[in-house]
């Protein structure tokens, strides 16, 4: 399989569950700054120009962070990187839906990316003030879930690697998370396939 990914992203969750399911892939590097995203060869991969993006071995490509993440919880079950109860697999998909569709998707998206909401640079730091306010309380909503647990679902599952990447950020950008964000950021740490990761990745 080949992984399409630029370090310090999203992708960053993914290249942690293929370290955790310690399965053959090989890892392209899109420079985003460069544009290569936009690059016919890669659009001929990925149409939509985002990252990640996994070609899987039959040669066809999926795209988009949770369909990837669910994708290898089903194909590697035995990984148990999704929990097999009905309420379990629920609650992983609730969190993995928060996480990329709002913490990252409407918080440091606006941090990030500040000029795709608003061609006005007189609007920039009210635009990323209010990413900060949904990355706040976004953090302080996942804090409550977490009361009580090690991992989202107990065990380590798909939504604790979308989880880590932004708390990863979080931590980049100097953002104080709460006590159970920050319990679980650091036994994420802790994890040989994330140490790897971040490594291969150029952060330690």
């Amino acid at each position: 399989m080949k992984l399409y990914m630029t370090p310090g992203s999203c992708s960053t969750g993914i290249h942690i569950l293929l370290e955790e399911l310690d399965i053959p892939f090989e890892a392209y590097i899109v420079n985003l700054p460069a544009g290569e995203h936009r690059k016919p060869e890669y659009l001929a991969i990925n149409p939509k120009s985002t990252i990640p993006t996994l070609v899987r071995d039959d040669g066809t490509a999926l795209t988009e962070f949770q369909a990837i993440a669910f994708w290898l919880a089903l194909a590697y079950p035995r990984a148990k990187l999704l929990p097999e109860d009905p309420d379990g697999a629920a609650r992983v998909i609730e969190m993995l839906a928060y996480v990329v569709g709002t913490l990252h998707g409407h918080g440091f998206a606006r941090i990030f990316t500040t000029e795709s909401f608003t061609p006005s640079a007189a609007d920039h730091e009210a635009v990323r003030a209010r990413g900060r306010e949904i990355v706040d309380k976004g953090f302080a909503i996942v804090n409550q879930a977490l009361a009580g647990r090690e991992y989202v679902a107990g065990s380590f599952s798909i939504a604790d690697a979308a989880l880590f990447y932004v708390e990863f950020w979080a931590d980049r950008l100097e953002f104080e998370l709460p006590g159970h964000c920050l319990a679980h950021y650091r036994r994420m740490l802790q994890r040989p396939a994330v140490q790897r990761v971040l490594r291969e990745e150029g952060y330690r």
